[in-house]
């Protein structure tokens, strides 16, 4: 029986072999690998992976795609957490000692923002993600100091993750085709991030960045004195989005 996909759920299902396969041969999965997937839909990226690994595990919410995929699967080897990826614990997934969690997944377009804040809180115990997201997202998740699209998304997931947009996915290769361009982002956890409190950081840049178009010096009044703001080593004219990484995490160590 056909699969509809679901509206609410942002499902769009990747059906082109060649993508499919170049993605694979990105993420280059090994037999012994702790793999969770996020989202696998109608398992078409987990067909593709499972030929080379002993077992798996996949998050999935839709009950109807759970069913389907506990059909199709033998249980030894596909472990199958039926709920919400942004609610899951990806900690509680067993992993061999010395080696850590590998994650994929094609997310939803309407909770990827929430998904990889809710994963940066397990960064130490995963080796690698491989995500399909909005092209846009991934250019946001990916832009430097200047860029027009370098902002909060940046700054927060560069603090604990080296990433790369490996290439790009056209509409066509889902269905139904969404009406826009998606792309394969690789994150890679930062082994020492640069040492601050996360929640200070994320105060500091989620108000710097609400006024982007005023320079830093205004956009933080009332947070910090622009004698503070120099003292972080930045130039108080600096408009957000020149302002990089490591000066963020100095404002926010001055919290």
């Amino acid at each position: 029986m056909k699969h509809v996909a679901r509206k609410r759920f942002g499902q769009n299902f990747l059906h082109d072999k060649y993508v499919l396969s170049s993605i694979t041969e990105a993420i280059a999965p090994a037999a012994d690998d702790t793999m969770v997937e996020i989202g696998p839909g109608l398992g078409a990226m987990t067909e593709q992976l499972m030929r080379t690994l002993d077992k798996m595990h996949v998050v999935e919410l839709d009950r109807d795609l759970v069913a389907r995929l506990e059909k199709t699967y033998n249980p030894a080897r596909l472990t199958i957490h039926a709920g919400d990826a942004l609610k899951f614990d990806f900690g509680s997934i067993p992993v061999p000692a010395g080696r850590k969690l590998r994650v994929v997944g094609n997310l939803p377009y309407n909770i990827s923002s929430p998904l990889l804040f809710h994963l940066a809180a397990f960064a130490p115990q995963v080796q690698d993600q491989h995500f399909m997201l909005q092209k846009e997202v991934v250019e946001r998740m990916v832009a430097e100091p200047g860029s027009k699209t370098y902002g909060r998304l940046s700054v927060m997931l560069q603090w604990r993750y080296d990433m790369s947009l490996l290439f790009v996915v056209p509409p066509e290769a889902f269905d139904p085709p969404p009406k826009v361009e998606s792309a394969i982002v690789r994150m890679i956890p930062v082994e020492k991030p640069l040492a601050c409190d996360g929640a200070k950081l994320e105060a500091v840049v989620l108000k710097a960045f609400s006024q982007r178009r005023k320079v830093i010096r205004n956009c933080l009044a009332g947070m910090f004195t622009e004698a503070q703001i120099v003292e972080a080593g930045i130039d108080p004219t600096m408009r957000p989005e020149t302002v990089g990484l490591a000066q963020y995490v100095a404002l926010a160590n001055l919290l």
